[in-house]
């Protein structure tokens, strides 16, 4: 490599460069900031006021707004009761005063707006005014009817250009006169309208101008049902979604709105956003970047924006929830929601609600992930112009059923495809399959064999396949077993983050202590590179990181991360211990993805904004609002605004998560390479955004030199979103699509995995009874009997370790008793309650027949009864073997 590439984090300027003292800041939000984060303000803008005095957090407040304060935009966005019509009387009553724009204003000459369907960037409907105009524009006909209110955006870094908005729930009226116009007003009355609208008091008349351009083509539509399926891949950290585009959804792309103005100039490609007969990414506006760059993927991410009405809790999504978080600081009060795929077994969880002003509510997980989704839904809708229906959502294949249900219960308003769902495994699998035929690349009837690896935000899978595909005389027929080998629900993405989070908080920790030195990578981890495999091989990967786990144990005294400590301190000091892990956090995860994004990015720094940047090789990432709370030896927390003058690079990363990396694909191989499996498998497919870091190859070798490692990233991998994350989407929609038309003729069978969990139940003498044996693939039914009188009945949950993962109490069958025959039990159960078990039970008994779950990823239990001759069965129950997907969960306070 003839040139080295690196990238430095610095400070994020509150000003452009060169320009001191031109950052400004409504009320909204600095009220919205901690005291800590207010004088951090003035400290960077050099307020002598704000620094030389110990004011309130009020008057810091007054005082950044005297010397950088700017007016609130206020935009008419939210619904209120009864506004619509207070405007109409403002627009009869007041807007009397039509001033001459001279052409200054222009519009598109055609404008379709879609009824429920949010209005934004993606419709490019681009205003440009030579004077400046207000936020709120009034849509009105002919006859001077108000038909709707939209909103307009400055573009950033285009003065007088603005972009055309409004969000989904707002109703555009349509009239028998089509004749529309959009009103323009000055800043002074478009404050007027809005606060006409959510006032519900009478406000003083005023005289208000505006400016009356007429609109050449104004459509307003209904948007058409489809039934394209849109296929949602929710994630653990991210989430995608998309949709093929075929017949279904073509009769309803009009001339003027198909790709003839669907050139997405925002991801900086010629690339349209919607292109017909084929599959379709829904792209989501990545509002943290001031670029607003637009990316396939959306973080699983919820934070509370608005608790004031108990009863109209507003949540924000994705990035909206990202910006959210940066705009209030990593100490603020706000609630946030991470991991919301580990609610799958305990979803109708009541959560306390906290928004940053201090208001509170309660809102079930259910009602958060309904509005996750939705918002999901929403994007696609806007992009697509459509309404869609049926959605295809794709799950862990271990929760495959739970997720199904869950779904279902809380999206009612659409169909959940379940008879040809397919789990994120088979998903990824049938994405090979289908490259397979696109480029005629298989042998007609020859069976492959393929494993693959998922190495998600917060899980790893390990699922085999065999397939065959054979060309039929109407379409391809295809025969594909898959079962699920092994996984671990405690290693993800989010692992590596973590790794990399200790190793920032020891190397600040060492600086921060007055030390101003640097701690090496090898005095922490002193192993040789080319060793490490087979230490871990030898010692176990405890023994590679104890001395880095004592080190952070250390670094928690000087940089003190462990928020759950301190829930008995002051306010203060909590929040400002939460802000430091989840800055420290953001900064690593920022780190992680900069370092696997490009080969070529090899140093990582922090680099204050005052400093001069001297190496032309030196990729910036912006980092507002550096601040971290250090602890001093009596106690008290100290504030540091500025970095350490350190330097991360990409040898120390690899170093760092290559053990770990190893022992999960150790984990996963070694079985299979110790008794000659895996050289059975032609494929070995890496999927997942982490599957990304050339470590997993690495690793893999170890087992499988020489075997067909599937990691292929796209050729232009310098994006964000990593074609391995794309893969299960792709797969599902490809799949859905070729079935609807027909292509395939598909054969899938789940094979019977290996169940890692025990379940036992004590008899009555005590002793321990084994119902299922872990890793056997037969042995997964068992029955205990009780007393007919017995009222509950506990079950123990072992995982393969033998440690005790879950004891489940079991009660509330007797109601549900109902009188049968055998021939109905076995009708209901098959093989897993057979006559002679039942033939036994005497009267007074009840016998509880445990066996697993049709996709082995839990147990059911089912009682029968014998009373006075006659047999009785209750309602089947149904334990999961995980209650979460991970055990293990980095946003608890304990890190």
């Amino acid at each position: 490599m003839n040139k080295t590439y690196s990238y430095r984090l610095h400070n994020h300027p509150l000003e452009p460069q060169g320009s001191k003292g031109q950052a400004r800041f409504t009320r909204e939000e600095l009220e919205e900031m901690t005291t800590f984060e207010l004088r951090n303000i003035c400290y960077k803008e050099r307020l002598v006021e704000g620094i030389a005095g110990t004011l309130d957090r009020e008057e810091l407040i007054r005082t950044i707004l005297k010397f950088r304060g700017m007016q609130n935009t206020l935009r008419i966005e939210q619904f209120r009761k009864g506004g619509f019509e207070r405007i109409q009387s403002v627009l009869g009553r007041y807007l009397n005063a039509q001033k001459p724009d001279h052409g200054s204003i222009r519009v598109p000459a055609r404008i379709v707006l879609y009824q429920g369907i949010r209005l934004g960037r993606l419709d490019g409907y681009k205003i440009e005014s030579g004077t400046v105009i207000g936020e709120n524009v009034l849509l009105v006909n002919g006859n001077g009817e108000l038909c709707g209110i939209l909103n307009v955006k400055m573009i950033e870094d285009q003065p007088g250009k603005y972009l055309l908005t409004a969000p989904s729930h707002w109703e555009h009226r349509m009239t028998s006169n089509q004749n529309y116009s959009l009103y323009f007003t000055r800043r002074q009355d478009s404050d007027y309208l809005y606060h006409a609208y959510y006032s519900d008091r009478p406000l003083i008349p005023a005289n208000l101008h505006y400016y009356r351009v007429p609109v050449a083509e104004l459509e307003i539509r209904m948007p058409e049902p489809t039934d394209t399926v849109l296929a949602i891949d929710f994630g653990t950290s991210n989430t995608t979604a998309g949709a093929y585009l075929g017949s279904g959804y073509g009769s309803m792309i009009q001339r003027e709105d198909s790709p003839v103005r669907s050139t997405d100039r925002l991801l900086g490609e010629s690339n349209a956003y919607r292109t017909q007969d084929a599959v379709n990414y829904v792209v989501f506006p990545n509002v943290t970047d001031k670029q607003e760059q637009w990316l396939e993927l959306l973080p699983t991410l919820a934070a509370a924006a608005d608790c004031a009405d108990p009863e109209n809790v507003r949540l924000v999504y994705g990035y909206d929830a990202l910006a959210y978080i940066q705009r209030n600081g990593h100490n603020s009060r706000a609630t946030v929601f991470r991991g919301m795929k580990r609610w799958v077994n305990d979803y109708e969880r009541v959560e306390e609600l906290m928004d940053a002003a201090g208001n509170t509510a309660y809102l079930s997980r259910s009602e958060i992930l309904k509005g996750y989704i939705s918002y999901v839904v929403e994007t696609a809708e806007q992009q697509f112009k459509c309404r869609f229906e049926h959605l295809h959502i794709s799950s862990p294949v271990k929760l495959k059923t739970q997720f199904l249900d869950m779904f279902n219960q809380i999206l009612p308003d659409y169909r959940i495809e379940m008879n040809d769902a397919l789990d994120e495994g088979m998903a990824v699998l049938y994405n090979t399959i289908a490259d397979q035929i696109d480029k005629g690349t298989y042998i007609d009837g020859e069976e492959y064999q393929a494993l693959v690896i998922d190495c998600g935000g917060g899980t790893t899978d390990l699922s085999s396949c065999r397939f065959s595909i054979h060309e039929g005389r109407i379409s391809y027929g295809l025969d594909i077993h898959t079962s699920y080998e092994n996984g671990d629900t405690n290693f993800g993405g989010n692992n590596i983050t973590y790794r990399i989070m200790q190793w920032m908080k020891i190397v600040f920790a060492e600086w921060y202590s007055g030390q101003q030195r640097r701690i090496d990578m090898d005095a922490l981890i002193d192993i040789p590179g080319a060793e490490l495999f087979r230490y871990v091989d030898e010692y176990g990967i405890k023994a590679v990181y104890e001395g880095m786990e004592a080190r952070y144990l250390e670094a928690e005294k000087i940089i003190p991360t462990k928020y759950r400590d301190y829930e008995h301190h002051s306010r203060d000091e909590y929040q400002r211990v939460r802000g430091n892990f989840y800055f420290l956090w953001a900064m690593a995860d920022q780190m992680k993805q900069e370092f696997f994004r490009k080969t070529g990015i090899l140093r990582s720094r922090f680099q204050d904004d005052n400093e001069t940047i001297l190496d032309s090789d030196i990729k910036i990432t912006k980092v507002d609002r550096w601040f971290l709370s250090i602890s001093e030896p009596d106690g008290r927390l100290r504030n540091e605004y500025r970095p350490p003058d350190v330097v991360f690079n990409i040898r120390e990363i690899n170093q760092l998560i290559k053990a770990d990396i190893y022992e999960i694909v150790r984990k996963f191989l070694d079985e299979f390479y110790q008794d000659g499996r895996l050289q059975d498998y032609s494929i070995i497919k890496l999927t997942g955004q982490s599957c990304r870091i050339d470590v997993f190859r690495e690793a893999l070798k170890e087992f499988v030199p020489g075997r067909s490692i599937e990691f292929r990233q796209k050729a232009k991998e310098n994006s964000q979103v990593p074609d391995l994350k794309l893969a299960c989407l792709r797969g599902a929609i490809r799949y859905l699509n070729a079935k609807k038309i027909g292509m395939i003729k598909p054969v899938l069978t789940n094979e019977i995995p290996a169940i890692p969990y025990s379940v036992s139940a004590y008899t009555h003498t005590r002793q321990e009874k084994m119902l299922i044996r872990s890793l056997e693939r037969h042995h997964t039914y068992g029955n205990v009997s009780r007393p007919q009188h017995t009222s509950e009945i506990e079950f123990f949950v072992w995982a393969d370790d033998g440690s005790l993962r879950h004891r489940y109490v079991y009660k509330g069958w007797a109601p549900s008793f109902r009188q049968v025959v055998y021939e109905e039990i076995a009708e209901m159960y098959g093989d897993h309650i057979i006559q002679d078990e039942t033939d036994s039970i005497s009267n007074g008994e009840t016998k509880f027949f445990v066996f697993a779950g049709d996709q082995r990823w839990g147990f059911n239990v089912v009682p029968v009864l014998r009373d006075n001759e006659q047999l009785y069965v209750a309602n089947r129950q149904f334990f999961a073997f995980e209650n979460d997907l991970s055990e293990l969960d980095f946003f608890d306070g304990t890190k």
